[in-house]
């Protein structure tokens, strides 16, 4: 014998295959998007808010309005393919720009649905990390870079190698960021760029 159930209940007796995947992408707690070759084919609101754009806004737009610069729009493209290549999938914290212009810094994960090509269509999500890492320094484009690569736990020859630059070059900027960051040490800086007390 059936029980009857109650229309106020009938959402919790729908099978599990019911699931609305739509609305728990829109309502995720963090920013997600679907992408494809660095297009956002659709993103959910948590990333719009985090970006200052309106729902729906950066929905056919590159990725490229999320980046400070161009430049690092594009190095950080070169970065990800062979990482992507290795394990289909791309993990890292690094300095983003919102629709204000402010910079914050951002925990970015990705997963490409095809391994065979890294940066075609995708799975990605954004944290906001600004809350416990503010931007506390002026940074140029290649700083914003090493200082995500020295979060990332890289050492200046790894750094050197990933970004095709001199060791000197890196070591260089690694030198403007402690003075910049007030720091004696690499591992002080490492300390005051993740916003340790």
């Amino acid at each position: 014998m059936h029980r009857a159930v109650a229309p106020d209940q009938m959402h919790q007796a729908e099978p599990a295959g019911a699931i609305d995947f739509e609305m728990i992408f829109q309502h995720a707690p963090v920013g997600m998007c679907v992408s494809s070759n660095r297009i956002i084919q659709s993103g959910n609101g948590a990333l719009a808010a985090m970006f200052g754009y309106a729902q729906g806004e950066l929905n056919g737009r590159s990725f490229s309005v999320l980046y400070p610069t161009m430049d690092e729009f594009l190095r950080t493209g070169d970065r990800i393919v062979p990482i992507m290549n290795a394990r289909g999938r791309y993990s890292d914290e690094r300095i983003m720009r919102r629709a204000t212009g402010e910079l914050f810094w951002c925990h970015v994960t990705g997963r490409a649905l095809d391994p065979g090509q890294p940066l075609g269509a995708g799975v990605w999500t954004f944290e906001d990390l600004s809350e416990r890492r503010p931007v506390s320094a002026e940074l140029t484009p290649r700083e914003r870079e090493i200082a995500a690569l020295l979060v990332d736990g890289k050492t200046s020859k790894i750094i050197a190698r990933e970004m095709d630059l001199s060791p000197r070059t890196v070591e260089m900027h690694r030198a403007s960021l402690m003075r910049k960051f007030s720091a004696a040490t690499s591992s002080e800086l490492v300390n005051k760029l993740v916003g340790a007390r």
